[in-house]
């Protein structure tokens, strides 16, 4: 498609980004499972050695973070967006830069800023913590697409916004994914 076609695309539902998201999520698991799981394992195994927890946030999100950004400026589709015919784009219809995806993906992290503070309010432990993160991730970062008072068929959420960047839905019978 070419990016005037692209960019004339309506954005996907509320629903559409929720399952595209679950669906990102379990690819994930994979993600980490393949490039920290195994490493991690290994140095405990071999070595006895276990990283401190801020070394290891930052290492998975550095990780994860490289997975969105190839994804993206490859060919604006991660996996999961690929199975629920959901693209991003950005100006105009064109490919993400580099820098795009990186401050899309640094936007669209900001919904761990409240999952601290109500942790640390309500002083959550092990499955709860992981609970909350889920469902701020899976539902209510989506919900920030009502904010956008454009009519229903642009709304875009807080990060695409903030990022210059924009979710499409591609129509069934596209065949390319490019």
């Amino acid at each position: 498609m070419t990016p005037a076609e692209l960019n004339a695309l309506p954005s996907p539902s509320f629903w559409r980004r929720v399952s595209c998201c679950l669906y990102e999520q379990l690819v994930l698991l994979g993600v980490i499972a393949f490039t920290f799981l195994v490493p991690n394992l290994a140095l405990g195994i071999l070595f006895g050695i276990a990283l401190p927890s801020w070394l290891t946030f930052l290492y998975l999100y550095t990780v994860l973070g490289a997975y969105f950004v190839w994804y993206w400026t490859k060919s604006g589709q991660t996996l999961a967006m690929q199975t629920w015919r959901v693209r991003l784009i950005g100006h105009q219809g064109f490919s993400l830069t580099r820098r795009q995806a990186i401050w899309r993906y640094l936007y669209g992290s900001l919904w761990i800023i409240p999952c601290v503070a109500l942790q640390a309010v309500f002083h959550l432990e092990k499955w709860q913590i992981i609970e909350m993160l889920f469902t701020v991730a899976l539902f209510v970062w989506p919900l920030t697409i009502y904010l956008d008072r454009r009519p229903a068929a642009l709304r875009q959420s807080v990060p695409d916004r903030l990022a210059g960047s924009r979710l499409v839905e591609l129509p069934k019978n596209l065949v390319t994914l490019s």
